[in-house]
């Protein structure tokens, strides 16, 4: 599917490995969640997605509890659930979604992040059309084929299944993540490589150093503004 997510994963964890900014993103998205509904994972399926993600990435069980007495008390703060789009170097195509109670303050941080390294704000669905909404989940431990038969015994669809080094990353609709997951857990596994509802590119473009350089800088730019939850990109990262 051309992304790395092994590799994905391990630059934002050594990005953050000295900071408490990951926790605080996790600590409003659980928060969100749980405003919306029960603050129950069991019976609120978008918390169970985010309690998901939260473990693959080790946030402490103490931000997450924290988060979740927030919800269940007297707080009323909100938050606006908000997308951008927009494209950098050479047909790089960048999806934003975050999570904000100052509305005005993000779209122009954004814009900002864009604007001044190399990029562009584009309208609402100017990029989104050439993504594929999907749910990414990996183990460890378990060859693609097993992982396929295993699919196929539990009578889960899913789009495909990819070997990654030492993990197997198993690509579905978003409404197949929880039974992706139930599968792996009728079949003793537990733990989580991947947990992700992501957003995929149809096509993925190569981009040349300078210009590979030009849009790394501006994905940290936009990837370091608080109100940033996800980012999602076209660029191939395989190399």
């Amino acid at each position: 599917m051309g992304r790395k997510w092994n590799n994905i994963k391990e630059k934002k964890a050594s990005k953050d490995a000295n900071t408490s900014r990951v926790y605080a993103k996790f600590g409003v998205e659980i928060y969100v969640a749980a405003k919306k509904g029960e603050p129950d994972p069991e019976a609120n399926r978008a918390l169970k997605v985010v309690l998901e993600r939260a473990k693959t990435y080790n946030v402490p069980r103490a931000i997450i509890d924290r988060a979740l007495d927030k919800a269940k008390g007297s707080s009323e703060e909100s938050y606006s659930e908000l997308r951008y789009e927009g494209f950098g170097p050479n047909g790089s195509m960048v999806i934003v979604d975050t999570l904000t109670n100052n509305v005005n303050r993000t779209a122009s941080a954004v814009r900002a992040a864009f604007s001044k390294n190399g990029g562009n704000m584009g309208v609402n669905g100017s990029v989104a059309y050439m993504f594929d909404a999907s749910a990414v989940i990996g183990v460890s431990g378990k060859t693609a084929d097993e992982v396929i038969e295993l699919m196929l015994e539990s009578d889960v669809d899913v789009r495909d299944v990819v070997e990654e080094d030492d993990t197997v990353i198993v690509y579905a609709d978003p409404e197949q993540f929880h039974a992706v997951q139930e599968a792996f857990k009728q079949a003793g596994i537990t733990e989580f490589a991947v947990a992700e509802l992501s957003m995929i590119p149809q096509n993925y473009v190569t981009l040349t150093d300078d210009a590979q350089a030009q849009f790394e800088k501006m994905l940290d730019a936009i990837e370091d503004l608080e109100d940033v939850q996800q980012v999602y990109h076209n660029v191939d990262t395989e190399e």
